[in-house]
This record gives structure tokens, sequence and C-alpha cells, in this order.
């Protein structure tokens, strides 16, 4: 087998979106090999451990106060040696490198769009895992937007997590014969995590969270990160939790990101406030225990908004326009922005009148998506 497959991922989400496409890969025995850049060390290293992905190369790229053309321009020089040494050639050229050599790429990031340019560079192909997502705001989410869009223009195989990512591409004039449409590797993520897990007592992290919370009430539960809320939109976002923390039979539970325009407004405005818990960034495992038992979700994540119907849980997604609009349309999340009346009104009704959506069927996959990639990508060969 000629195949030669190098994915490269920097931050937590991709690494779970990429680790179902690594275990089938091995389960394959296909010639692959990892590198990461590192963009959120801490988050990421957490869920490497826990997938068991190992990288064969990891840029340690991240920086406090980076800003974003500086990784950029960190991840474009380091990512050079890599791609040589993977090849195993000192030099490589366009002409030099057959269509078996593949470089994976994930989503929406920093790292994807960059890795896929200095690939195109390099003359290797390129393949997009959760290829297709569009807002055709390029301001929101930002700059996840373009990055997308950048890779979309750059990549050869495109893999759709659903149907309208597929109509988006094509309606960009990607060829049909360079999609494939696959279903999310999240959901295959989340499957192979509640196995895991499934029977076994409860680890230290989950029970301290455990001992935060009152039985007898129900909790909400909410995340937030996203660039476009930073400043007044966090500041909203806070002012509603605490209109919510006085209703005497929620609790809220909040893990604060670790970047500063997050951390610091949130800790200034929500810490030592009535029936609101705001803990350090939790691992994946503890996510999906949170959600799990959570009554609502309040985020701007996109995994969030994908895991979430897995578990019947509603997401208020306090954004203004969303890439995955796949859950709103299914009545699984809905859209509120940063807008403290809208989010106090929606949560309050979804308190009071909790929905059924377990009934639902998760738009986003069946937790086949790897397969159905490695088995495309072994048709390469």
């Amino acid at each position: 087998m000629n195949l030669k497959i190098l994915l490269c991922f920097g931050t937590r989400p991709e690494a779970i979106k990429m680790a179902p496409v690594v275990h089938e890969l091995q389960r394959r025995h296909i010639d692959f090999k990892i590198c990461v850049t590192a963009q959120h060390r801490e988050m990421l290293d957490q869920v490497l451990d826990f997938f068991g992905v190992i990288p064969d190369y990891d840029l340690d790229l991240m920086k406090s106060g980076q800003s974003l053309n500086g990784l950029s321009a960190n991840i474009f020089s380091a990512i050079d040696k890599v791609f040589d040494h993977w090849l195993g050639v000192r030099q490589c050229r366009p002409d030099d490198n057959a269509g078996t050599n593949i470089v994976l790429v994930h989503g929406d990031t920093t790292t994807s769009s960059m890795v896929a340019l200095a690939a195109f560079h390099k003359g290797i192909k390129v393949g997009h895992v959760e290829a297709g997502l569009r807002t055709y705001n390029k301001k929101a989410p930002f700059p996840e937007e373009m990055n997308r869009q950048l890779t979309a223009r750059i990549a050869d195989y495109h893999f759709a997590p659903t149907a309208n990512a597929k109509s988006n591409l094509l309606n960009e004039q990607i060829l049909n014969e360079q999609i494939l449409f696959t279903g999310n590797t999240v959901v295959d993520a989340l499957h192979w995590a509640v196995k895991r897990v499934s029977g076994k007592a409860l680890p230290e992290e989950i029970r301290k969270i455990q001992s935060l919370l009152d039985v007898e009430k129900k909790f909400i539960l909410v995340t937030g990160h996203r660039r476009e809320s930073f400043g007044t939109g966090l500041e909203e976002i806070a002012e509603a939790l605490l209109e919510l923390s006085l209703k005497s039979h929620i609790e809220i539970v909040f893990p604060v990101h670790l970047n500063p325009k997050v951390k610091e407004p949130v800790h200034r405005l929500l810490a030592e406030k009535r029936n609101i818990h705001l803990i350090p960034p939790v691992s994946y495992p503890a996510m999906l225990w949170l959600m799990q038992r959570a009554v609502v979700i309040i985020s701007d994540s996109g995994g969030i908004q994908e895991e979430a119907p897995a578990f019947g849980k509603p997401v208020l997604v306090t954004r203004k326009v969303s890439e995955r609009m796949e859950g709103v349309e299914a009545g699984l999340s809905i859209l509120v922005g940063t807008d403290k009346k809208r989010i106090v009104d929606e949560t309050s009704r979804l308190l009071q009148n909790p929905p059924n959506l377990m009934e639902k069927q998760n738009p986003y996959g069946d937790g086949k998506a790897a397969w159905r990639i490695v088995e495309f990508l072994k048709s390469l060969d």
C-alpha cells in the first residue's frame, strides 16, 4: 500500500473529531502520522490522552497573547519541516508528490487553513474533514468562516458532514466527485467515549463537580468562547445568567474558557453569585457527563450543537448566525444571540416546558463517518 496520510490539527474540538479517523486508520493498518500545532495546549492534551492519540510531530505553538497573524505565520513556517520529514525528502516540490500523499485537516481553525495552503504549495493533496459548513458572513464566526472557505478552495477531497454542507460545496462549484457525504465524526467520538466510560466509577473530576450541585435542583450548562462575543456580548450573557440564577429551583454550571477575554469578564460579573458555579475547563468525559444531566444548554460551541441531540438536550446558541442550521431547523437548537431578554425568556420557557427531543434523529451523523472517510481514502491508493 502506497497511501501515506498526515493528520494535522491544533485544538481540542479538532482532536475529538479527528480521533475516530485515527482509530479507523489504525484498525485498517494504513500508514499515517499525526501533527499537532497545539493552539490550545492544556485542553488539547486532555483529549489526546483520553482517546489514546500520540502525535508524531508536536509543534507546540501556543503562546500567551499570540495574534492570529503571529499564529498563522508560525504554523506556516513550522509545517514545512514536518512535510519534508514525513515524506523523507530534504525539499518537496509539486512534481515530486503522487496523489497517495494526503494531508487531512479539519474544520475551520487557523491550523486547518494554514496547513492546507502550505500543502498546496508543496503539491500535496489535501482532504478536508467537516467541509462545507457556511454562514456566508465573514465576520461570524470570526475567523472561522473564512478559514473554512479558504480551505475549501484548496482541498482536493471534501468530507461533508451533512447534506446542507454538500449542497454548499456544490453551489461553490466544487466537483461532485470530490465530495463525500459522511456524517460528522463528532458523533463517532461521542459513541466511542460513552461506551468507554459506561459502567465505570466516576472519575475524581466528575465527583468534584457533582459535589457542587444540589440534587434537588435542575442545572443549566453554559459555555462560551467565540471572539464575536467578546466584550458587550459576554457581558449581556452574564447579565442573563444573573437573572436566571434568581430562580430557586435551578443552578448554573459554567466551565470557563482559559482565554483572558472570556475569563476576566465572566469572573468579574459572576464569581461568588447565587446558584452559579464557575469551574475550570473540563475534560471531554466530564463535558459529556454535564450535557447528559443538564436541562438546558446555553452555548456558542459548534461541537455542543452537534453533540447535544444525542442526549436530547436543547441548546440556546448565543450567536446571531450558525453554520449548523440543521439543528435549528429540526428544533434542537435555538439562535438567541447575546440578547439578555431573549436568553432569559427562552431558557425560562424550556425550563417550564422541557421538550422531548430524544425522539428526534441527530441530523449530524450516525457514528460511521470515520469509516466512510477511511474507506474513501483507501480507494485512492
